[in-house]
């Protein structure tokens, strides 16, 4: 699940510029968790794939497998993932939309030609 404080940075270096990072640590916690939780499973998919080919894809079960960064880069990691995910919702919204008007065209009555 989201863990609200990977976006609480150390410092602010290299944050004085990016908005997205000083808008989501200006956030409270249970906003982020209900925007993390309406995530479908398709993007959560995509968004743990994403993630594991940054981190590196080195089996748990066969490894000790251990990440060390810093909380700056992590959020930056966050940061990225988040944008991601509300570009996939974007994708997704637009695609069932498509459905839905394919749909309704497919369910009118067309007036016979004569």
């Amino acid at each position: 699940m989201f863990n609200p404080e990977f976006l609480a940075t150390d410092n602010n270096e290299g944050h004085d510029g990016n908005t997205l990072i000083q808008y989501l640590q200006e956030q409270p916690a249970d906003v982020l968790q209900r925007v993390a939780k309406s995530a479908s499973p398709e993007i959560q998919e995509i968004i743990r794939h994403n993630v594991q080919g940054l981190l590196g894809m080195i089996p748990g079960e066969q490894f000790e497998v251990k990440v060390t960064s810093t909380k700056d880069n992590l959020a930056s990691l966050l940061a990225s993932a988040m944008m991601t995910g509300y570009f996939l919702r974007q994708m997704e919204q637009r695609k069932e939309l498509e459905e839905s008007l394919l749909s309704d065209e497919e369910m009118s009555v067309k007036p016979e030609e004569s």
